[in-house]
């Protein structure tokens, strides 16, 4: 064992050779890889895509600001667990409840939602689902009539995602006489809700003055629409779910600043 272990401690060790470049270039381009594949994922996540298993949904962390919308298909709320719900730091910041529709039709879940809305601190706006088969100022004083708002409510929303067979022309005159009216009543510019769809139909060029609210399920981002047209809110799911309210509801944020919440409504 002696021996051995002498012959072990005398034996030369091989002259240990420089890496070749061909090595160095294998290690770089391992590094540029992962760097590349972190970078691309960060990308496609630009909005923190998050899965809220309360909310059943992902929710673009991005925005810190959310809500939902609702009618008289969610049936009757519980508004108090509405309010109470929290989960990962997201509640719901605001509601829009469906107010009218068409030159006669009210939602008959509206007043009860309209009062407890205010009632438990949830910032809240109305909606009018518009009918272009309709005379547009009937359903501007259909909706006036029945939505009375008051300081921190959100601006009146025009529901713009039929065109019942109707031209172009037609949709776009509509759409503005309705606007016009609500405007001068509520002292407040009327925010356009549609999809995107529509918006290139519609709205692009014939609207670029009022703030939109835009519906897309699929689209991972809306930096250039958003920064290009003026959009207060998107529309990013209508699969979540929430304490408080029965079945599927639409989920949304505001794609702005915090700072700017507050003035959201006033011209």
């Amino acid at each position: 064992m002696a021996r051995k272990a002498q012959q072990f401690k005398t034996k030369k060790e091989p002259d240990k050779k420089p890496l070749p470049l061909i090595g160095w270039g294998i290690i770089a381009g391992v590094v540029l890889l992962i760097g590349g594949i972190i970078w691309w994922n960060s990308f496609r996540n630009e909005n923190q895509w998050t899965h809220i298993q309360r909310f059943g949904i992902r929710l673009p962390m991005r925005y810190p600001i959310h809500g939902i919308d609702i009618s008289h298909h969610n049936a009757t709320i519980d508004w108090d667990k509405l309010k109470a719900v929290k989960s990962e730091g997201v509640r719901i910041d605001f509601v829009y409840i469906k107010a009218t529709e068409g030159a006669t039709h009210a939602d008959r879940q509206y007043e009860r939602n309209w009062k407890e809305a205010r009632r438990v601190g949830i910032r809240r706006g109305a909606y009018h689902f518009y009918n272009p088969r309709v005379y547009s100022s009937l359903q501007a004083d259909n909706f006036i009539r029945k939505v009375k708002m008051q300081d921190g409510d959100l601006p009146p929303v025009l529901d713009l995602e039929i065109e019942a067979g109707k031209p172009v022309d037609i949709i776009i005159k509509g759409v503005r006489n309705w606007l016009t009216i609500v405007e001068k009543h509520y002292g407040v510019k009327p925010i356009i809700y549609t999809n995107e769809h529509f918006y290139q139909k519609y709205i692009a060029g014939n609207f670029d003055e009022y703030p939109l609210w835009l519906a897309g399920y699929s689209r991972t981002h809306l930096d250039d629409l958003a920064e290009n047209a003026h959009v207060l809110f998107w529309q990013h799911s209508e699969k979540g779910w929430v304490d408080g309210v029965k079945g599927y509801v639409d989920f949304n944020v505001y794609l702005h600043d915090v700072e700017t919440w507050g003035v959201v409504g006033k011209n």
